[in-house]
């Protein structure tokens, strides 16, 4: 025989139907969300990773400063490595500001994934990376002009070696904008001028490391035999090639973060839930005390009060997981392949993806349902008939000031007979605020860190030589610029760039004694360094070690970097007095020969971070800011109704005794205002502080810094867009007391 309390589910459905209708968008929004991501960044990691051996990715690259006589090449393979050619020459593009970095044929190693087109037949021919072309509005059978040689786009590709674009791995960020890389044919490659040619040779270990600990001993062994054969300008093993490792780094880190948004919301609309079914057991109190008198056990009533919120959940969940599949994981895999040039992928089945979206979150749900329930259901039946539902007996309201004025006080005794669900609100309030803010912090913070850098350049030009070259320009001055490595411990290494000054100096006025030196605002706040503090660095391609103690801040927020007297960075480093290979200018140098320059450092250079992460980022930001709004909405909209049902009786009395509407809404609606209102009002600076926290903690394991900022006008947007959202939702609260029936008061009355 069938369970005739089953007949009550689709009534009960249709009476709740806004409430459950609530939950199940909320749940079908975040687990959508949640499952594109997940099945998005899976199959994307899947690629790269099966990339590695698929397009037998380099295990690190070096430079030297001339090509090496095939002789050598073949007695540093005896160390255990195979070696393969990979010259590159980089030209500035004429079209539009950019660098090209120009590779011949990639057959044996870092081979290349051909996305569209064809790959380069003919000698004028080039295929460049995706989002290079991309960012420039470039297809194929377009021309580009780059180093006054013009060639055709005949394919679009993907560089196994370059998922990430870093034009150099010291950088903060990369820059799929003013930094492409391409791939020609060998003769054609040949025939684009020698100017700014890169001897780079590749290497593969024979037996690979098992990890990267086992990797840095063996590339330091390779180090130190490279150093024997020739001037090793760069040394770069593939665990610290940001251009290789940083997207797999950046995507599953970008995992735990959604999972732990995940959690949040189900914690949250779990609490909720609670809450809505202690308010159905106070509605249908009488019913439950006739049921249990009529026999019904309270397991029974349990299973049954738990099936209408198990099944929207249940719903929600398949249909979030074929949205997920669908809809949003386009969205995010769009998102990655907006800042990451990965090769091509299949959208995989994500085992993981269902139990995180789905299983946990029911069994979570299934979880404070039980314990919910059979609390709430343990009085008797006599009790349950009588309405009599206080586990305490009857609690005496406090007194309050009689000066108070009567409406005051009725609003305050709505608010303290509320007061768990406030507190829920406040809750939500706080994950809608903190998500809004995620979503609004960025841009300003952005803005902010590429004014810092603007105004505090150190030259509008900064060249770096191979070697030192003279010029006429009355502009020019020298220095010397050189890197070494940080030493912290459990803190993964990073170059620091190393300036040695001119005492006269029209650049950079340093305040350190002649034997101190001075950091950079950026490595001050990164690290928390103190004036009179020594710090330890170290040569970037060696184990020689530095000592200096720290005498002065220089106000460079763009790079972790060092400044010293002249003098002293070549006594210290044992070059000759009169040493420099670099020259700062506010013009540009027009008399040095491109073949002696290695790199010409310009404004664009060093803001490349702040426009690369709201171009990667800016998508992501706009979903988090329209959930926090979501997510705001629903809350406030669930537990104000919520109050207003527990209190329906109330309502009913008070139309009944005369109060219109607007006096109604005043009471009942405005408490909730005032709630509310607070809770946006107090949550702004926790929010704030906590993502001042988790911003220092993300940012402290990236190269560089960007310093946390939260301009007043983003408090400011975050608490507007929250007053507009409450205002969309008191609309409709205020639909809901106006159609409370008077009839209400005469119901239920002990």
């Amino acid at each position: 025989m069938k369970n005739p309390l089953n007949k009550r589910l689709p009534r009960e459905l249709k009476s709740e139907f806004g409430k459950y209708l609530v939950i199940f968008l909320f749940y079908v929004i975040a687990i959508s969300m949640v499952s594109g991501f997940l099945v998005a960044d899976n199959s994307l990691i899947k690629a790269y990773d099966e990339s590695f051996e698929k397009y037998n990715i380099e295990d690190g690259n070096f430079e030297y400063y001339e090509k090496a006589e095939n002789a050598v090449l073949e007695e540093i393979e005896k160390e255990g490595v195979t070696l393969y050619e990979n010259f590159y020459k980089e030209e500035e593009t004429e079209d539009f500001e950019s660098t090209l970095r120009i590779f011949g044929e990639r057959k044996e190693v870092d081979r290349v994934c051909l996305m569209d087109g064809e790959m380069p037949a003919a000698d004028d021919e080039i295929a460049i990376d995706r989002l290079y072309a991309l960012n420039h509005k470039l297809e194929i059978g377009d021309s580009i002009t780059a180093g006054e040689y013009t060639m055709k786009i005949s394919g679009i590709v993907a560089l196994s070696d370059y998922s990430a674009l870093f034009q150099n791995s010291s950088d903060l960020m990369f820059d799929n904008d003013k930094f492409g890389v391409g791939v020609m044919t060998d003769a054609g490659f040949e025939a684009v001028r020698d100017n700014h040619i890169h001897y780079s040779y590749s290497w593969v270990y024979d037996n690979k490391p098992e990890d990267d600990i086992e990797a840095k001993e063996m590339s330091e062994d390779l180090m130190s035999v490279l150093s024997q054969y020739g001037v090793l300008t760069n040394f770069l093993p593939e665990y610290c090639n940001q251009a290789i490792v940083f997207t797999g780094e950046d995507m599953g880190g970008d995992k735990a973060m959604i999972s732990a948004f995940l959690y949040i919301v189900v914690i949250i609309l779990a609490f909720v839930f609670s809450i809505t079914v202690g308010n159905t057991i106070l509605k249908e109190a009488t019913v439950i005390g006739t049921l249990r008198a009529s026999g019904y056990s309270r397991g029974e009533l349990v299973r049954h009060y738990m099936i209408v919120p198990m099944l929207v959940l249940l719903v929600a969940a398949v249909i979030g997981n074929v949205l997920g599949y669908t809809v949003f994981e386009k969205v995010f895999s769009n998102t990655y392949y907006g800042s990451y040039s990965l090769p091509t992928y299949e959208v995989l089945i994500n085992a993981e993806a269902f139990v995180l979206t789905t299983v946990i979150p029911m069994i979570i749900m299934f979880v404070i349902l039980i314990i919910t329930l059979t609390s709430k259901l343990r009085l008797s039946p006599l009790r349950f008939i009588r309405r009599d539902l206080s586990k305490r007996g009857k609690k005496k309201a406090f007194r309050l000031n009689t000066k108070i004025k009567i409406m005051t006080r009725f609003r305050l005794r709505v608010i303290f007979q509320n007061i768990s669900n406030y507190v829920t609100v406040f809750v939500g309030v706080f994950f809608a605020n903190f998500i809004l803010m995620f979503g609004f912090v960025f841009p300003p913070m952005l803005d902010k860190f590429e004014d810092d850098i603007t105004s505090n350049v150190l030259a509008e030009y900064q060249y770096v030589l191979k070697a030192p070259a003279e010029t006429s320009s009355d502009n020019a001055e020298r220095f010397v610029l050189g890197s070494l490595s940080t030493t912290y411990e459990n803190r993964k290494s990073e170059t620091v760039s190393v300036y040695g000054i001119s005492s006269d100096s029209k650049y950079v006025e340093l305040t350190a004694d002649k034997n101190k030196i001075d950091i950079s605002t950026a490595y001050r706040d990164k690290y928390g360094v103190d004036i009179g503090d020594t710090i330890t660095l170290k040569e970037s391609y060696g184990d020689k070690e530095y000592e200096f103690t720290v005498g002065g801040y220089y106000d460079y927020p763009a790079t972790i970097a060092v400044f010293m007297d002249k003098e002293f960075f070549n006594e210290t480093f044992e070059y000759e007095a009169d040493y420099f290979n670099a020259y700062f200018s506010d013009e540009e140098i027009t008399d040095i020969d491109d073949m002696y320059i290695a790199t010409k450092i310009t404004e664009d250079d060093l803001t490349k971070t702040s426009r690369q992460l709201m171009r990667s980022m800016g998508s992501m930001m706009y979903l988090f800011t329209f959930f926090g709004v979501i997510m705001f909405m629903l809350i406030i909209f669930l537990l104000a109704k919520i109050i207003i049902e527990k209190n329906s009786q109330s309502i009913s009395m008070t139309k009944i005794l005369g109060y219109n509407h607007k006096e109604i809404n005043s009471l009942y609606i405005h408490s909730t205002t005032i709630v509310t209102l607070l809770s946006i009002i107090l949550t702004l600076p926790l929010c704030n502080a906590i993502l001042k926290y988790v911003c220092i903690a993300v940012f402290s394991d990236y190269s560089g810094w960007l310093a946390y900022y939260m301009p007043p006008s983003t408090y400011l947007k975050v608490a507007i867009m929250g007053v507009v959202s409450y205002a969309a939702v008191a609309f409709l609260l205020m639909k809901k007391v106006r159609k409370i029936p008077m009839s209400d008061a005469l119901k239920n009355v002990e």
